[in-house]
């Protein structure tokens, strides 16, 4: 898969996640607690420079919607749909991909890799967005419904929710540079990986 270029300032954000402690994260949720020195763009929203928990929701079935709570874990910043990332070799650390904004604009987070993991999360956008980003950074972006901003700030409590029943059930496609969206089976060469 296509690495991203980093900007000097994500080079230097990432490297620190990189060297950061793991000291809480936990196997079944992937609880991870990241620190950003900027503001980082999720899908439908910017998070300003701080700390946050990132976790998959609590499910059996569907391992890919990820919460991001405040450091403290009493409040909620956003729950997203994502897709499977696959990579060649997992390594012992948090591994954190951007995609590149033009300047002046917080990073877009790409995805986002568990310790350990082989398989991690890559966020899907809403249109709109997905659509600016693919432009931005001239390759296909993965992209959902924009009206699905309004469930992304819900407190969900597992895959149960009425709210994260809604959210997987909508569709996921790519975006292309030119704004053509189209099937995910065009950027893997194969079916999309199950969600």
């Amino acid at each position: 898969m296509k690495q991203f270029t980093l900007s000097l300032a994500s080079t230097a954000g990432l490297f620190s996640l990189l060297l950061a402690p793991m000291a809480q994260a936990d196997t079944w949720n992937h609880k991870t607690k990241l620190e950003f020195s900027e503001p980082v763009q999720l899908p439908g929203k910017v998070l300003p420079a701080g700390t946050y928990i990132f976790k998959l929701m609590d499910s059996a079935s569907d391992r890919h919607i990820v919460q991001v709570f405040n450091a403290g874990e009493t409040q909620i910043e956003g729950t997203f749909l994502t897709i499977p990332d696959k990579r060649l070799k997992a390594t012992g650390k948090t591994v954190i991909r951007f995609a590149e904004r033009p300047a002046g604009s917080p990073e877009a987070l790409k995805a986002w890799f568990y310790p350990g993991a082989r398989v991690g999360e890559e966020f899907v956008y809403p249109h709109d967005e997905a659509a600016e980003l693919a432009r931005a950074n001239n390759e296909p972006v993965f992209a959902t419904r924009s009206d699905l901003n309004g469930y992304m700030t819900k407190s969900m409590k597992s895959d149960k929710d009425s709210d994260a029943v809604e959210m997987r059930k909508a569709p996921v496609k790519a975006v292309r540079p030119s704004g053509e969206e189209i099937e995910i089976i065009e950027i893997y060469g194969t079916p999309a990986p199950s969600r």
